[in-house]
């Protein structure tokens, strides 16, 4: 009689049990020796990769190009302080006079009679205070009588410097060294006091007038170098010697001036021309303006590398641009700045550096 080898439900799923852990044990272990850990160089294949140069900064002299106007370092107008009949013009139009040289000479008819009559007025008070003080010493006059010739005395030498001032105000004398630029009198002619009959200018020196924004206005400092560009090419040299203090209310730009020497007496007083202004030397990196990206704040900045090959985006402040470079201040002295790739790659990625295969077109 056979008997039948029964398992029970209990022993059957401990052996089921055993059985598939050992089948688990033994496909990890395959699959371990099958498939080896990825290397360093496997798990840098994954990441991005991009291009770099080495890029230091350089001294750079950056130019501030603003457009003004060139005036007459002095330019006076010329007005008679007296009425009367133009006597002499002893310069003409045009002509180059020295400081004191007498421009105009004016007549006054009864002037001379009036000077003479002061003058012995004068002397006649003059000698009437001398008698009275030697009566006044006998107690031969009153007090208030010495006091009467006195006053008598000074009236007569004020109305005399009176009339010498105005014999004096009968010429204008060039105030300085310049150009009679304008006569518009002839001599016969009658003028009036105050009345407007030529101009005197200085153009040995000019004056260059111009507006800075208010973002480029803190660079600038008096005694800076300033290049005059004329409109025919020629420039002339002067120095930064005035900048406003306040902005303007409603360009929000300050006014400045740069003394600019004219050797050669140009008439250019009145031209427009295009200053070039010297700003201080600094230190700063030169790029293409690729490399130029906005963060999501908005801010200017160069991507380059850390030295553990990450990402970094550092803000810059843009100092001079054109079509093929830029300069910018900001960065480190030395980077590895991101030539390629640098689109595809944010702040903080870690990265595998490739050198560029040649320098990146700069100029």
């Amino acid at each position: 009689m056979r008997h039948k080898l029964t398992l029970s439900p209990a022993l059957f799923a401990l052996a089921l049990g055993i059985a598939l852990l050992a089948w688990l044990a033994f496909g990890n272990m395959q699959e371990f020796r099958d498939n080896a850990p990825p290397s360093d160089e496997q798990a840098g294949q994954d990441l991005p990769r991009v291009e770099v140069r080495l890029s230091r900064a350089e001294a750079y002299s950056p130019h501030l190009t603003l457009q003004g106007q060139l005036e007459p370092r002095r330019d006076v107008t010329l007005r008679p302080s007296l009425s009367g009949t133009v006597a002499r013009l002893p310069q003409a139009q045009g002509t180059r006079v020295a400081q004191g040289d007498v421009l105009l000479e004016l007549e006054l008819e009864d002037l001379d009679a009036q000077l003479a009559r002061a003058k012995a007025d004068l002397e006649l008070r003059q000698a009437e205070l001398e008698a009275g003080q030697r009566l006044r010493s006998r107690e031969l006059v009153a007090g208030n009588e010495l006091l009467r010739l006195q006053s008598a005395l000074a009236t007569a030498k004020a109305e005399l410097a009176s009339l010498r001032q105005q014999q004096a105000n009968l010429r204008i004398v060039a105030p300085f060294a310049g150009t009679l630029d304008r006569l518009d009198i002839d001599e016969g002619d009658y003028v009036q006091a105050g009345e407007d009959i030529g101009r005197l200018i200085e153009i040995d020196q000019l004056t260059a007038e111009a507006w800075a924004p208010q973002r480029r206005a803190l660079a600038l400092e008096e005694g800076l170098p300033v290049t005059a560009i004329l409109l025919d090419g020629s420039t002339l040299q002067g120095e930064l010697s005035y900048i406003a203090s306040g902005a303007d209310e409603a360009t929000r730009s300050y006014a400045l001036e740069a003394n600019i020497a004219n050797p050669e007496r140009r008439r250019i007083a009145g031209a427009s021309a295009t200053l070039e202004i010297a700003l201080p030397e600094r230190q700063a990196h030169r790029l293409s303006p690729a490399r130029l990206v906005l963060d999501e704040q908005g801010q200017l900045g160069v991507k380059h590398l850390a030295p553990d090959d990450t990402v970094e985006f550092t803000p810059v402040s843009l100092i001079s641009a054109d079509a093929t470079q830029a300069w910018v201040a900001g960065l480190p002295e030395e980077i590895r700045l991101i030539t390629l790739g640098g689109g595809f790659v944010d702040n903080g990625d870690a990265v595998v550096p490739v050198p560029a295969d040649t320098e990146e077109e700069r100029s």
